[in-house]
């Protein structure tokens, strides 16, 4: 009976009504129930609507997760919620003065949405960029303008330090949106205009001609950082740096338009805009003949590297003098190898640590502090006001660090020498469903031991096992304070009806969270993604059709696992409930899970690649049908709906033909000719 009356508000319409809601039913079927009973003349899919719990200050507003139950977020009866559309169109402005505008979940966090742009623009590793706000720009100076009276003794210091800021363009100024809030949490509406920049310099060494969109970003954020003189560099440096850029812009060079070049404010750095530096540009430009623009910018990046402050974030500090107790500027550097103490005048690095030394740090509102161990004799300590955005900063860089050297978590060479592998083929297509039995050798894991203790029957799988009360004159023992109890139960017993309900909630649960990221997943299987255009020289074409076969054959092995796993969830509930294995329903579950969150990452991106064969809205449309018959599937297969076994075996069957028209429509069909 339901147990949980709430007043629903939906803004779309305006109406506010009262429904009665079961307190452990997950937020998706919350959503589905309040839709059915809807009137809304909304066109837009029921997976882009969510429910929202509003707050008297809109940034506390939180959007209910679909795989977490209402009684999870403390839900009382007369409590007011929201029924909205969770897509929001966002505008971004690229590093090359683009906009684009995305549709966004607004219910996602910042990180989950950077991951969503790169994705739409082809870039992989959108871990190193982040989101600027236009507008904090603006907002700092207006606070920066105001002087108070009784502050007039350090105006001239004030002033000083803004002149450092200004003269090196320093982090300072750029205001990143937090990763791990919403947009809503930190005050972004829909009109407010995001700028998406490189944030962590870590893996652009390994960047090359073949990533046309990522090695455009990088070439401008470099132009620029050159040309506002956040990187030093000599006058030989600069004029070559002029020349590629030139070429960039203007192809090969042409004596009969030399006037058309020289407009050194746009080529140079401020220290390098003198009178007779044309010809010296001119000279490396005239070199340049015959390098294309993509191999212009690569050369460019290349170049750009080799300087000492590449990728380096500075930020403006004080810092105390040795010996004096006077406090000096100082530029604080950041890079994904060292932190660094840099001259505020000449930017000449006058002392380096090692990332890796760091040990830990300390942010407060006036000062940031340092400990590098044995690597230094003391702490190094700065008077800043942005400590906060330094420590993230470096917090990110570790976070990248360890994500790249994460080991799988079951490498092959860790498995049981003895298993056996057992293989099935499945249709459509030719997907392998590759599973090793139970029992074996296992990975170890970290954790208490203070538990209560267990007898298993030896002949059971460990999957298995019995909990009730010892009788007769066995040894009780006690571990952790406390009594640990079994027994052992005969030969051939599957185990109570205790822990087999508990498996099924279990199981229950991990289906309840697969159909939620289902629903998730279905705004972004809605439209192709939004490439730049990628042009037609030898290179770009080459690197588009490297992408479309790439992204085909993730679909395919995606999509088989889905439909082999799909058929082993069948398969596994076809016998007694008590003796169904639910951890390998599970496992199958979870892949459905996985493969389903991969497939809505890199299909946008290949329906963009072939948007010029009119297929691109169709294979959206195959994705979304697989995606909806999956969720059926395993709506049937949940513990109180297996007794209904035909609809599970119809579920199965519109999931293997979404399967294969998907295949079909991607190129990726195979077809078995034996």
């Amino acid at each position: 009976m339901p147990n949980l009356s709430l007043k629903v508000n939906i803004p779309s319409t305006g109406a506010v009504k009262t429904m009665q809601f079961e307190s452990n039913m997950i937020v998706y079927d919350a959503c589905k129930m309040i839709r059915d009973r809807v009137q809304d003349s909304s066109s837009s899919s029921a997976e882009d609507f969510g429910m929202f719990l509003p707050d008297e200050d809109p940034k506390k507003g939180v959007w209910l997760e679909p795989g977490q139950t209402l009684e999870y977020y403390l839900l009382k009866t007369g409590d007011l919620v929201e029924y909205r559309e969770k897509i929001r169109p966002l505008c971004v402005k690229m590093m090359d003065g683009a906009l684009k505008t995305v549709m966004v979940d607004d219910s996602q966090m910042v990180e989950d949405l950077v991951k969503t742009i790169c994705d739409r623009i082809g870039v992989p590793n959108f871990e190193e960029y982040s989101l600027l706000h236009e507008e904090d720009e603006a907002d700092e100076e207006a606070k920066k303008n105001p002087v108070d009276k009784e502050e007039e003794p350090k105006v001239s210091d004030g002033k000083r330090m803004e002149q450092i800021r200004k003269k090196w363009h320093t982090d300072d100024e750029q205001h990143w949106l937090n990763q791990d809030k919403s947009l809503r949490e930190q005050g972004i509406d829909e009109t407010a205009m995001l700028t998406l920049r490189k944030k962590f310099f870590f893996s652009d060494e390994n960047e090359d001609r073949n990533d046309p969109v990522q090695l455009n970003l990088l070439y401008i954020q470099a132009r620029d950082a050159i040309l506002q003189g956040n990187h030093p560099v000599s006058p030989e440096e600069a004029y070559q740096f002029a020349a590629l850029q030139a070429q960039v812009q203007y192809s090969n060079y042409d004596s009969s338009r030399t006037r058309a070049y020289v407009d050194i404010k746009e080529f140079l750095p401020d220290e390098y805009q003198k009178k007779g530096v044309e010809k010296r540009i001119l000279s490396e430009y005239s070199k340049l003949t015959g390098l294309t623009e993509l191999n212009a910018k690569f050369r460019y990046i290349q170049r750009s590297r080799s300087l000492k402050t590449h990728g380096a974030s500075f930020f403006l500090v004080k810092e105390k003098m040795k010996g004096k107790n006077k406090l000096v500027p100082r530029l604080l550097g950041i890079t994904k190898k060292s932190v660094m103490s840099v001259d505020e005048k000449t930017k000449e690095v006058l002392k380096t640590w090692p990332l890796t030394t760091v040990r830990r740090w300390a942010a407060s509102p006036n000062s940031f502090t340092l400990d590098f161990g044995d690597y230094s004799e003391s702490y190094y300590s700065v008077q800043t006001t942005e400590g906060e955005t330094i420590s993230q900063l470096i917090a990110g860089y570790i976070d990248i660090i360890l994500s790249r050297q994460k080991q799988p978590e079951r490498p092959l060479m860790q498995m049981d020498n003895e298993a056996t592998m057992h293989e099935d083929e499945v249709a459509p297509g030719r997907a392998y469903a590759m599973h090793y039995p139970e029992g074996g050798a296992g990975l170890g894991s970290e954790g208490g031991v203070a538990l209560p203790g267990v007898m298993r029957n030896a002949q059971l799988p460990l999957n298995s096992m019995n909990l009730g009360t010892l009788s007769g004159n066995e040894k009780q023992g006690r571990m952790g304070g406390t009594m640990a109890s079994g027994n052992l139960p005969p030969s051939g017993q599957l185990g109570s009806t205790t822990s087999t309900l508990a498996a099924q909630q279990v199981l229950k649960g991990n289906i309840n969270s697969t159909r939620g990221v289902i629903a998730n997943i279905m705004p972004d299987l809605q439209n192709p993604l939004n490439l730049p255009p990628i042009g037609n020289d030898p290179g770009s074409v080459s690197w588009k059709q490297n992408q479309i076969d790439l992204q085909r054959q993730n679909v395919s092995s995606q999509v088989t696992a889905i439909t082999a796993a799909a058929a082993q969830v069948v398969t596994l509930t076809s016998g007694d409930p008590a003796e169904t294995n639910y951890t390998a329903v599970g496992s199958a579950v979870s892949t459905i899970s996985s493969n389903m969150s991969e497939l809505a990452k890199g299909l946008p991106m290949l329906a963009a690649l072939l948007s010029d064969t009119n297929d691109a809205d169709k294979i959206l449309e195959a994705a979304r049908h697989l995606a909806n018959a999956a969720s059926d599937l395993l709506n049937c297969a949940l513990p109180e709906n297996l007794g209904e076994r035909n609809k599970l075996l119809e579920a199965l069957g519109r999931t293997g033909v979404a399967s294969g028209n998907l295949l079909a429509m991607t190129g990726e069909e195979q077809v078995d000719k034996r």
